[in-house]
């Protein structure tokens, strides 16, 4: 790409997502809802959109704007990796012969659990850039350890927000087909139907409501963050962190979120979890209202009453100012220095979580250097 090219396409992306900034910030403004709401009912909606239960500081449109302006023309280089990230190949034969209570890392925040011995995703992005469009905007590190037509048959999808590095059009296409349940927060769920996955499949909750499916519970808790895809949307849906727990496991999935007492409170009524997925990466200072910095990992971490740690949130996307792996060094050194059990599979590496492991510092590592599975 030429660096005029380079230069229009960066200016293209950024009036698309400053229409996203835009959004955001129109709804911490209080206005009517242009029609009425089926979410009425909700704690968490009023005056036409939903809200944390922390207010976030007031912040202009400038300041988002300048935010977008840093993130995509003053980045530092190493925000993208140097070297080919070590992943492990998943197969789906491997999937389906692996013994029950297994969870593979397949990117991101995109989760494959096995779990009585059926199969969960969570926030599957499989798509090449997490970005409204697929031209421009945040691009993956390497290709998924598994490809998104090589799943086999799901029982659920579990889906925290709608954000794009979370809620991919693309991947909930390709997978709607072989998924018998759509597990989302308010709002969310009527977007998948809009897409044409059948309503049938496809439960909404509000925070602190759940459902169980063979046996595993699944429970929306609370998250302070924030939804919405495009100029008009902005916090139209709800997100949610969420709870799965069996007979036998607990395990505690963090979607995205800053910190707030929710995770004291989540700890409270559900702990102690076997396995914390917990976001740690694509943070910032001037956004620690809605990412989690890694110090704030370890004290939610702490509040939730976990046993193992398990980072998500990064290693895929270049979504921050930061070093692409400076969230993982970060963590490891912070669990080190306070005596906590972390667990760091690389993408595609099987763990057990009835017995988790601490991995491999694949953020670390040359392809060499990868341990075949």
């Amino acid at each position: 790409m030429s660096t005029n090219t380079g230069r229009r396409a960066r200016w293209a992306y950024a009036l698309v997502m400053a229409g996203a900034v835009l959004s955001a910030l129109v709804a911490c403004v209080t206005m009517p809802s242009p029609s009425p709401s089926p979410y009425q009912q909700s704690p968490q909606f009023r005056d036409g959109r939903f809200h944390n239960v922390v207010p976030s500081a007031e912040r202009s449109f400038v300041d988002g704007v300048r935010v977008w302006a840093d993130f995509l023309f003053n980045k530092q280089a190493n925000t993208r990796p140097d070297r080919v990230v070590p992943m492990q190949t998943v197969t789906r034969d491997a999937v389906l012969g692996a013994p029950d209570h297994r969870v593979w890392r397949l990117g991101h925040s995109s989760l494959l659990f096995k779990l009585n011995n059926i199969l969960w995703l969570t926030d599957p992005v499989f798509s090449e850039r997490s970005s409204p469009v697929q031209w421009y905007g945040p691009k993956r590190f390497d290709a998924p350890p598994i490809a998104v037509d090589e799943l086999p048959p799901l029982e659920s999808v579990i889906i925290s927000h709608d954000h794009y590095d979370h809620l991919d059009h693309a991947t909930i296409l390709a997978l709607q087909g072989r998924v018998k349940h759509f597990l989302a927060p308010l709002g969310v769920g009527a977007a998948l139907i809009d897409w044409g996955v059948p309503a049938s499949k496809v439960q909404e909750f509000d925070w602190w409501d759940g459902t169980t499916i063979e046996g595993v519970r699944f429970i929306a808790t609370p998250a302070q963050h924030f939804s919405g895809r495009g100029f008009t949307d902005g916090n139209q849906t709800l997100w949610s962190s969420w709870v799965i727990a069996g007979q036998d496991f607990k395990l505690f999935f963090s979607g995205d979120s800053g910190y707030f007492d929710g995770f004291k409170e989540i700890g409270k009524r559900y702990g102690p979890f076997d396995v914390a997925f917990i976001e740690t990466g694509a943070y910032d200072k001037r956004w620690e209202y809605v990412h989690l910095l890694p110090d704030q990992v370890l004290k939610a971490f702490t509040d939730l009453d976990g046993k193992w740690l398990f980072p998500i949130h990064n290693g895929t996307f270049d979504l921050a100012m930061h070093a692409w792996n400076d969230p993982m060094a970060q963590i490891t050194d912070l669990a080190a220095a306070n005596g906590l059990f972390l667990s760091t599979p690389m993408m595609g590496e099987r763990m057990s979580l009835s017995a988790p492991e601490q991995g491999s510092p694949w953020w670390r590592l040359r392809v060499s250097e990868n341990i075949a599975n």
